[in-house]
């Protein structure tokens, strides 16, 4: 999925939908960390997907809070 279309996608969600997500999120990135320190990961891209899907999340939710509109 294209980043922006992505964004489209969080934007249109309600901040408690997106702490969900970013819930989730973490507890997957500590998943990938946890199956890289035992060498058991064999997708490494993951990982990076991951971390900044979590960023995205945290702006959209920054902006929001700020009330910023994009």
């Amino acid at each position: 999925m294209k980043s922006a279309d992505y964004l489209k996608q969080l934007r249109a969600k309600k901040a408690e939908q997106l702490e969900e997500e970013l819930a989730a999120l973490q507890k997957e990135q500590f998943n990938l960390r946890l199956q890289h320190a035992t060498s058991q990961q064999s997708k490494t891209h993951l990982t990076g997907d991951v971390r900044k899907r979590i960023a995205r999340i945290k702006t959209v939710l920054k902006q929001g809070q700020k009330g910023v509109k994009s």
